[in-house]
């Protein structure tokens, strides 16, 4: 286990330094605003009319943006993926572009990724990689250890709705922001090149941005990874998996590629 991956396990985050090159970083630019100028039927606004700036997401791009196919399957991401999960493969599970424009004040609340997925599994990792230099105030936010405690309840990031898992069937997040000298909080300033890297369990949070902020995350499962249906859509959704992939299967399938695997090359292309 690297000294990297133990740290992982621990805090269930940590920063890479340095994990892009600067051809790579161009690479991802022009991947990102190819995405903003054709955005896919995926693609939400997660701010509001009155919002002086825009929130927008999209979502599972990698086969049509070619850009974003060649940094998951060649960069040295799916490798770092591996080390920190402690997994013998690093299996692509998603993509997901996430700019503010500048002077968005739409925060991202507190909140876990797993329990809107369709994931069973402790193998996983999501990269939150930047575009754009992102000063300490404007960066995403971890409560230290938050991986290693329950699953909470996924709500709708405006309405507040349980779209997902039924009311009272999970706990509901603390409120991190009224006390948070309660919780270890770890953020970074981040500089294009660099990438946070955490498990997702683990509760995060980022306020809005002055300045123009683009992000791309890629998300990574491990050996231990299974599909788990869900009665509703998660996020992002996979409808076309319902006759292919059952409950309980490894993700095996083209939607899924095996980015790095010990010993062997990636196979993703």
């Amino acid at each position: 286990m690297s000294d990297l991956s133990e740290r992982f396990a621990l805090d269930g985050a940590v920063v890479l330094r340095n994990i892009l090159d600067g051809d790579q970083v161009a690479m991802l630019r022009k991947g990102i605003d190819a995405n903003l100028a054709a955005p896919s039927h995926r693609v939400k606004t997660a701010s509001g009319p009155e919002d002086p700036g825009r929130f927008v997401e999209d979502f599972r791009n990698w086969q049509r943006i070619p850009e974003y196919r060649e940094l998951i399957f060649s960069s040295r991401l799916a490798e770092a993926a591996a080390d920190l999960m402690q997994s013998s493969t690093a299996r692509l599970h998603h993509d997901h572009m996430l700019t503010k424009e500048a002077g968005t004040l739409q925060r991202t609340p507190w909140h876990q990724d797993q329990p809107y997925y369709n994931i069973d599994g402790r193998q996983n990792v999501s990269f939150w990689i930047p575009a754009d230099p992102i000063p300490r105030e404007a960066t995403l936010e971890f409560v230290a250890e938050s991986h290693l405690g329950p699953w909470l309840m996924p709500r709708s990031f405006m309405a507040k709705q349980a779209n997902w898992f039924p009311e009272g069937t999970l706990a509901d997040l603390p409120d991190i922001e009224a006390d948070r000298a309660r919780h270890r909080i770890l953020g970074w300033a981040l500089e294009p090149g660099d990438a946070v890297a955490f498990h997702m369990l683990t509760l995060h949070s980022s306020a809005g941005s002055a300045r123009r902020r683009r992000v791309f995350s890629v998300r990574f499962v491990g050996d231990d990874a299974r599909h788990a249906p869900r009665e509703w859509a998660t996020s992002p959704d996979f409808p076309e998996l319902a006759e292919r992939l059952p409950a309980g299967a490894a993700f095996d399938d083209p939607l899924f590629p095996v980015a790095w695997t010990e010993g062997g090359m990636p196979q993703g292309q």
